[in-house]
């Protein structure tokens, strides 16, 4: 590189940006600007056109409102659930990416999400009497895979290549037994199709009432956990001399990053890339401490994912495609751009 070659100078500037006091603020600010921008979008886009006003009344107006009922019990749920979605993965990704030490490491990618699929698939299919039990044996399922690669990672500390490689086998493995569950139950294999995908369809207030507490969880995650992620991300010895219990945070962690993602598929199904995206675009942006970067993940990734739904609704009206294709075809080039660098 020559010594007239600008390229350092744009990470300078990129930081310089950043260590303005109005920087964090007016960011945050901003997506969340996007995140409404979104949520009017979501509920107003469809095969009835709604605009924000008729948005507003929908949602906030008297029940004789003429699209009141398209706004509330339609469209709003599904809207809301998609947020709730995008909230857990993304803080599900920036969390196993600091426990695991590896850039790529995401819900789906690594098989978290695969374990929560598959004991989650067997209680919908095999025992589907059984339905509300299905976030319990989904986080199960969730930890089974959690702990299998970390241990399988483990080699005097987590080593990152083996967490990708200990998570495509997890995950094949997972693969393989929903196929084996949806062979054995080829009758009832309809509903397992659109989890497999990530589906929103058919969404109801039910499902929100589901998943809201895992978004709870997520949000005080963002709240308590940024000092302990930031100290992990630093390396086993550094975070021993500053006091911490490596070990136990390492299980805490692991256990609440299982616990969204568990609860993202018990609602909605295998979505994928989302705790991937979000959290690397995000780090871009604002950098990689995680007072900051918890938040901003949040609001991102709920915006997200209503837009991949938005999408998915509407790219191919009447058909409503899950919102797993869209995430599958952002989230795929995005993935190998990352697995290029890292390697």
């Amino acid at each position: 590189m020559s010594s007239t070659d600008p390229a350092p100078a744009i990470p300078e500037t990129r930081t310089r940006f950043r260590a303005h006091p109005s920087f964090v603020p007016f960011v945050l600010a901003a997506l969340g600007l996007l995140l409404i921008g979104a949520l009017v979008a979501g509920v107003g886009v469809g095969t009835i056109q709604l605009s924000p006003a008729d948005v507003f009344r929908g949602i906030f107006g008297h029940a004789d409102f003429q699209w009141h009922r398209v706004v509330w019990d339609v469209r709003l749920p599904r809207v809301l659930l998609a947020g709730m979605v995008g909230i857990c993965l993304a803080t599900s990704g920036v969390i196993l990416q600091a426990v695991m030490g590896n850039p790529l490491a995401d819900p789906g990618i690594i098989g978290i999400s695969a374990g929560a699929g598959l004991f989650g698939i067997v209680i919908l299919i095999v025992f589907p009497t059984m339905f509300m039990a299905t976030p319990l044996f989904a986080f199960i399922g969730a930890m089974v895979a959690a702990v299998t690669i970390h241990a399988l990672a483990w080699r005097g500390g987590i080593q990152p290549v083996r967490v990708i490689l200990a998570g495509v086998a997890v995950s094949a493995l997972c693969s393989a037994g929903i196929s084996a569950v949806m062979v054995l139950y080829s009758d009832r294999v309809q509903g397992a199709l659109l989890f497999m995908n990530g589906s929103m369809s058919l969404k109801s207030w039910n499902h929100v009432r589901l998943l809201w507490p895992y978004a709870l969880v997520a949000v005080i995650a963002a709240v308590l956990l940024p000092r302990r992620l930031d100290l992990i991300v630093l390396g086993d010895d550094i975070s021993r001399s500053m006091g911490m219990d490596v070990r136990a945070n390492r299980l805490l962690l692991t256990g609440i990053a299982a616990l969204l993602a568990a609860g993202a598929v018990s609602a909605v199904g295998l979505l994928g890339f989302v705790g991937l995206i979000v959290p690397h675009m995000m780090r871009l942006t604002v950098g990689s401490s995680h007072r900051v970067l918890m938040p901003a993940c949040l609001l991102f990734g709920a915006g997200l994912v209503i837009v991949s739904d938005t999408m998915a609704r509407t790219l191919f009206s009447p058909a409503d495609l899950p919102v797993g294709i869209i995430m599958a075809a952002l989230g795929v080039p995005f993935f190998l751009f990352l697995l290029r660098r890292a390697l």
